[in-house]
C-alpha cells in the first residue's frame, strides 16, 4: 500500500491503541505504531522528539496516547505541529471521554482543551467521546476491594463499554473522511457503583460491605448528575457482568 494511505496510531501499544492497530492492519492498512518504546518509531510526545520522522508520509493519525498524570495538551500541540509540517496528514481521529464538558476533573478539562486545539488546527478531525472502559471500572473496584469495606461515591452510576467495541469504531472512523465530533458511544447499560461492586465481588469470590460515601466538590456533583453518561447513545453490546464473566473464563479479548 502506498505511503499516502499510511495510518499512524499514537499509544499504539496501549489498552486501546493495540486493538486499533490490529484492526487497521487486518483491513489492509499500512500502520505505524507510535510510542516511547516502539522499535520502529520511538517518539516522546511530551517533547516531540522523533515525531517528524514518524509522521513522514502519514495520511491519517489515530491519537490514542493519553496520560491521566497530565500533559495531553502539550503532546497534542507537538502532534498537530508535526502533522502540519508533514504536509500529508488529512485526518486526525481523537478518542475523548463523555462528560469532558460537564465534569470539571483536571484530566477531563485537558481532554476538552485537546478537542478544541484539534478543531482549531486547520486539519481534518474526527472526535469520538466514549464512556469509561469495563477494565478501568474493574481496576478501580479491585483497588477498593483490598480494603475491609468498600467505600463508593454515593449516588454515582457508570456506563462502561468494551474496549473492543471502541476499537472497532475508531478503526472504521480512521478509514472514513473527517467527520468532526461524531455521536457519543456509551455502554449498553447505566449501572450504579453499588451494583457494579456487587457484580465484581461475585465474579472474584469476595465479600465486602459496601459503604456509599457522599463527596464534596464540583467534579463529584458532575458525576452525581450523570454528566459522564450518555444513555441516549447506549450502543455498546457487552454488559459489565458479561465482561467480568468473560474475563473469568479467559475469553475476554480486545
Amino acid at each position: 500500500m502506498s505511503s499516502e494511505h499510511t495510518i499512524l496510531v499514537t499509544g499504539g501499544t496501549g489498552n486501546l491503541g493495540a486493538p486499533v492497530v490490529r484492526r487497521l492492519r487486518d483491513a489492509g492498512h499500512e500502520v505505524r505504531v507510535l510510542s516511547r518504546h516502539s522499535a520502529d518509531h520511538p517518539v516522546d510526545l511530551r517533547d516531540g522528539s522523533g515525531l517528524d520522522a514518524a509522521m513522514a508520509g502519514v495520511r491519517v493519525v489515530v491519537h490514542c496516547a493519553s496520560s491521566p498524570r497530565g500533559g495531553d495538551d502539550v503532546a497534542a500541540g507537538h502532534l498537530i505541529a508535526a502533522a502540519r509540517r508533514a504536509g500529508t496528514v488529512t485526518h486526525i481521529v481523537y478518542i475523548s471521554i463523555v462528560g469532558v464538558d460537564e465534569v470539571p476533573l483536571p484530566y477531563y478539562k485537558t481532554k476538552l482543551k485537546v478537542e478544541r486545539m484539534l478543531a482549531d488546527s486547520g486539519l481534518g478531525v474526527t472526535v469520538l467521546r466514549t464512556t469509561q472502559f469495563h477494565d478501568l471500572v474493574a481496576r478501580a473496584l479491585a483497588a477498593v476491594a483490598k480494603l475491609p469495606v468498600m467505600p463508593l461515591p454515593a449516588g454515582v452510576s457508570g456506563q462502561p463499554i468494551a474496549v473492543a467495541e471502541v476499537a472497532d469504531r475508531l478503526a472504521a472512523l480512521a478509514a472514513a473522511p473527517p467527520a468532526g465530533r461524531v455521536p457519543d458511544m456509551g455502554g449498553p447499560e447505566v449501572i450504579t457503583f453499588e451494583d457494579a461492586a456487587r457484580a465484581y465481588l461475585a465474579a472474584v469470590g469476595k465479600h465486602r460491605r459496601l459503604v456509599p460515601v457522599p463527596l464534596a466538590g464540583k467534579a463529584y456533583a458532575g458525576f452525581k448528575r450523570g454528566g459522564h453518561l450518555t444513555p441516549s447513545h447506549a450502543v455498546g453490546k457487552v454488559t459489565f457482568a458479561e465482561f467480568l464473566a468473560r474475563r473469568a473464563d479467559g475469553s475476554e479479548t480486545a
